[in-house]
């Protein structure tokens, strides 16, 4: 069988820029990443974790770019809008979606948030014009440097002042530890990954529709344990059976053992086996362990909740999961050899 040959210079460094050009999609970047990681002669499995594409995908992918070079790669562009709007028109909306919110530009809307139904409406009320599909709408929303999410629940315990409060005193420690090179800084969090088939929306040819396999086993679960060297992006994580005391005290030394020497300062939540006498009695015996609590009801703080919703979209969603383990061990394969730059309260590995 012929061997594909190497990637030249030139060649890695124009698939790295796609990589770290802020205006690539997320399609480009996992396709310019499953280049990069083949030719690097990494696993396959571990491109298969990190992309997303099956085996034959990936190889094709390779072949294609070697064949077509970059433009293989990125999307096929939609373009601008059509141009019912003048350019002086478009630079306008462009700056209203910048500088106001929907109820800012007219108070009839009554949203502090944009979408493509309420932007129609304005554009059709300043300028008389309506586009035929939502994707020119997308498109003047792409230009104004807009992405697209999904709101964020709040719990309705959630204390503001209290969340300010922990913000005002947490920030000068974390400053102190910051600074401090023999100090570890560590976002921790636990999640359960069950053998239910989660789904997220995928983007299909027209007349295509996904059907994901499910299973109609009873439930199996396996519980992870993470924690985010803030400092370094690197995440630690484990899988156990349980989450309770003595299981927690028991990923605590692991966590030791990976950091021997330095002093720890270990930021979670007020869950009962986080108090619990057995890590207690570890953290009180370790010495070189200072614990801070993050404020009740107020999940979004912590860096490594976002990390979980990072490994369900690239990992587990609409995945059938036939093999509780297998699937949990590919969950931390990702998280182990990705770097996650999250922040907390200003301070990241980019900082």
């Amino acid at each position: 069988m012929q061997q594909s040959r190497k990637l030249t210079k030139e060649e890695r460094k124009e698939l790295d820029q796609l990589i770290h050009k802020g205006q690539s999609t997320g399609p480009e970047v996992r396709r310019a990443l499953a280049v990069l990681l083949l030719n690097d002669q990494v696993e396959i499995r571990t491109v298969k974790t990190v992309t997303k594409y099956e085996r034959r995908q990936i190889f094709e992918i390779r072949k294609n770019y070697l064949e077509h070079g970059i433009s293989s790669i990125e999307d096929k562009r939609q373009g601008k809008p059509k141009e019912l709007l003048t350019r002086k028109q478009r630079d306008e909306i462009i700056e209203t979606l910048q500088k106001q919110t929907p109820r800012q530009a007219n108070p009839l809307y009554g949203s502090d948030h944009w979408t493509t139904a309420i932007l129609g409406d304005h554009i059709k009320r300043s300028y008389g014009v309506q586009y035929k599909s939502k994707t020119s709408y997308c498109l003047v929303f792409r230009q104004a440097k807009f992405t697209y999410h999904k709101p964020s629940r709040v719990y309705h315990e959630r204390d503001e002042n209290e969340v300010g409060q922990w913000k005002t005193s947490t920030k000068p420690r974390l400053q102190h530890y910051w600074e401090d090179p023999d100090t570890v800084v560590l976002a921790e969090d636990e999640m359960i990954l069950t053998t239910q088939t989660t789904v997220q929306k995928i983007w299909l040819p027209q007349g295509e529709y996904p059907r994901i396999e499910v299973s109609n086993q009873s439930r199996q679960r396996r519980n992870i344990y993470g924690f985010l060297n803030l400092k370094k992006g690197a995440q630690h994580a484990f899988k156990t059976l349980k989450q309770n005391m003595v299981v927690t005290r028991g990923v605590l030394e692991k966590i030791r053992a990976i950091y021997p020497t330095q002093k720890i300062a270990l930021l979670w939540d007020s869950a009962g086996w986080h108090k619990g006498s057995a890590a207690r009695e570890f953290i009180e015996q370790d010495g070189g362990i200072e614990v801070i609590h993050f404020p009740r009801y107020a999940p979004e703080e912590n860096p490594q909740e976002h990390i979980w919703k990072e490994g369900r979209s690239h990992v587990s969603h609409n995945r059938f999961i036939e093999d509780i383990d297998e699937a949990t061990d590919d969950f931390i394969h990702y998280l182990n050899t990705t770097k996650f730059p999250y922040s907390l309260l200003g301070f990241s590995a980019l900082s």
